[in-house]
């Protein structure tokens, strides 16, 4: 009678089991083990960063072999055609440019009314695509970098990481004491403060003649800054940028950055 009882509930102990509700599937894409992420993989065209291109995925802009893809973590194989925005993008290598911008070129990468652009002078440097990070104004001459790296670029121009900028600015007349002073106290301009590292005379060159660094990237943001006391500046020249100086880099000239160059900048 024991007996009965074990074996009757043994069968309805498995029956029990049979009934269980299988597991769900993984949603993770099922090249999750191979290939580079979609989000690197558009940051290596240089599209934008990895963070932007999460957006831009989320969005709906990125298809994969025709097929729109929205999930995060979406493995990109090497036979695989990527789109964004309609145009197919390729992960490149990366390409580090730096030029010392000559006067009367516009940062942007073409001009609808015909300008000449700081893309005409790095047009050879390179077969990959590359974009001007940050911006220097068309009469602002010195240091200008170019890079196809989404990544680095992002982090050069965000404020929150104090990349320097180190300028030369040439006045249309003696700058005084007391406006050097005001420049090292509070600043306030359009409304917002603007944060000013480090101001002084150019040793060995007249009062006209002033070094400034910051690290903000507002538009005209030094122009302004000595316009807010009361001057015009009549030559600006970005002599270092990033740690990157114009050493043995003539006006109108571009070389690439060395491999510790980069990797300096990849520290930031």
């Amino acid at each position: 009678m024991n007996s009965n009882r074990k074996s009757s509930r043994g069968r309805h102990d498995r029956k029990h089991q049979s009934s269980r509700p299988k597991a769900p599937k993984s949603n993770k894409p099922s090249n999750s083990q191979n290939g580079i992420r979609l989000n690197k993989y558009i940051a290596n065209a240089g599209v934008c960063s990895r963070r932007e291109a999460d957006v831009f995925i989320q969005q709906g802009s990125v298809q994969v072999n025709g097929k729109l893809i929205t999930e995060m973590g979406y493995k990109v194989q090497p036979t695989d055609e990527v789109k964004f925005d309609g145009t197919t993008i390729a992960a490149e290598k990366k390409r580090y440019i730096l030029l010392n911008k000559p006067k009367n070129y516009i940062t942007t990468m073409d001009d609808d009314r015909g300008r000449r652009t700081v893309m005409d002078l790095v047009g050879n440097a390179t077969k990959e695509r590359i974009y001007p990070v940050g911006r220097l104004d068309r009469n602002t001459t010195g240091l200008l970098l170019f890079t196809n790296d989404g990544d680095l670029a992002k982090r050069l121009t965000h404020p929150k990481h104090n990349v320097r900028k180190l300028y030369h600015a040439s006045l249309d007349r003696k700058f005084t004491l007391k406006d050097l002073e005001k420049l090292r106290g509070d600043v306030i301009i359009e409304g917002r403060k603007v944060f000013i590292d480090a101001v002084s005379f150019i040793e060995g060159q007249s009062r006209t003649e002033v070094g400034i660094e910051i690290h903000s990237g507002r538009n005209r943001i030094v122009r302004k800054i000595f316009e807010h006391v009361g001057y015009k500046v009549v030559k600006l020249d970005r002599v270092i940028f990033a740690q990157l100086t114009k050493k043995n880099l003539p006006r109108g000239h571009w070389r690439e950055l060395t491999n510790l160059e980069v990797s300096t900048l990849q520290m930031i």
